[in-house]
């Protein structure tokens, strides 16, 4: 079994501020943008002024797709453009990552196997390797290995409460939702490089 480095999996958490604006990043930047909603100038109809100006005793007005009427154009709403997306700098990233990474190690969520080995690419077969590393069926589980290949995601894919993540592709949103973290042997020596930023 890889030992587990301190300075990736040992960090001291002083606050959770540098997670949270991580956690919330990785949230902001999966968001898109499709809601639309029709100005007066999308609103079908309107071209004809409701009633005179002046004489008829009610407030003036010149179209019926005016915001405050009924049916009307929406004023202020969204136009499919906004941008949610949020940047944290490379640093930020690897320093929230050891550090949710250190307190799931606190936790003993982590877990490391020699190798996730995958022959036949059945669900039967990944869930047998879980089993073999002490992890319930139904926790939610992020399985790291160093290569995603074919087998171990068609053996995985299918398992509700299992996600399979590449080494340096880890982020605070799966490391924190995860009940139990699996890391094949060369994922951890490869984590560790990542975060130290030997690599």
């Amino acid at each position: 079994m890889a030992e587990l480095d301190k300075a990736v999996f040992g960090v001291e958490v002083e606050n959770y501020e540098l997670i949270k604006a991580a956690y919330d990043a990785y949230l902001a930047n999966s968001r898109s943008s499709h809601a639309k909603t029709k100005t007066r100038a999308d609103v079908r109809g309107g071209g004809k002024k409701p009633w005179k100006q002046k004489g008829t005793g009610r407030a003036r007005f010149g179209s019926t797709r005016n915001p405050i009427w009924r049916h009307g154009g929406v004023a202020g709403g969204r136009t499919g453009l906004e941008n949610f997306t949020k940047n944290l700098s490379r640093n930020a990233k690897k320093v929230a990552v050891s550090q949710a990474l250190s307190l799931k190690n606190a936790d003993k969520a982590i877990v490391t196997v020699k190798d996730f080995a995958i022959k036949d690419g059945k669900a039967k077969e990944a869930l047998k390797n879980l089993e073999a590393a002490k992890v319930a069926p139904e926790e939610y589980t992020l399985i790291v290995v160093s290569e995603k290949d074919e087998l171990k995601l068609r053996a995985t894919q299918n398992l509700e409460n299992v996600k399979l993540v590449r080494s340096t592709y880890l982020n605070v949103f799966d490391v924190m939702n995860a009940d139990k973290i699996v890391f094949e042997d060369k994922a951890v020596e490869e984590t560790t490089k990542w975060l130290k930023g030997d690599k």
